[in-house]
């Protein structure tokens, strides 16, 4: 049997030891960007760092637009963008390649035509629960 004292004393190492590492994790996640650039994550939990030239670019103000309509606007946490991964590979490249304006529009069409279709399939559906509902009376 063990006494009280011993467990007391076995507990409050498992829980120092707990938030340490708690500390250890977190402090990985929060790593500064380099100089001249800012990190973005998607939604997959990807992180980007990305350089503060592409600001003024079309793609990321309306991912960034979406992202404020999608997620609203958070000043605790990390910036989360309205796509995954691939995405935001593909976006990146096309802006690596500057001066292509017609692919960035084309991918700007494309983001914001797979985002309202999926913000319809959405209302479509909560449509469908509602009729439910009131079917049900």
């Amino acid at each position: 049997m063990i006494s009280t004292k011993k467990l007391l004393e076995m507990a409050r190492k498992w829980q120092k030891l707990a938030a340490d590492s708690r500390r250890r994790i977190s402090w990985q996640r929060t790593k500064v960007a380099n100089k001249g650039h800012f990190v973005i994550y998607t939604t997959d939990g990807r992180r980007f760092m990305i350089p503060l030239t592409y600001l003024k670019s079309e793609i990321l103000t309306e991912l960034f637009r979406m992202a404020e309509e999608e997620f609203g606007l958070s000043s605790d946490g990390p910036i989360t963008l309205p796509c995954d991964s691939i995405f935001m590979e593909h976006a990146i490249s096309i802006l690596q390649r500057q001066g292509n304006e017609d692919l960035e529009k084309a991918l700007i069409l494309s983001l914001v035509s797979y985002h309202s279709s999926l913000s319809l399939s959405d209302l479509k559906q909560e449509n469908t629960k509602q009729q439910l509902l009131i079917c049900s009376f």
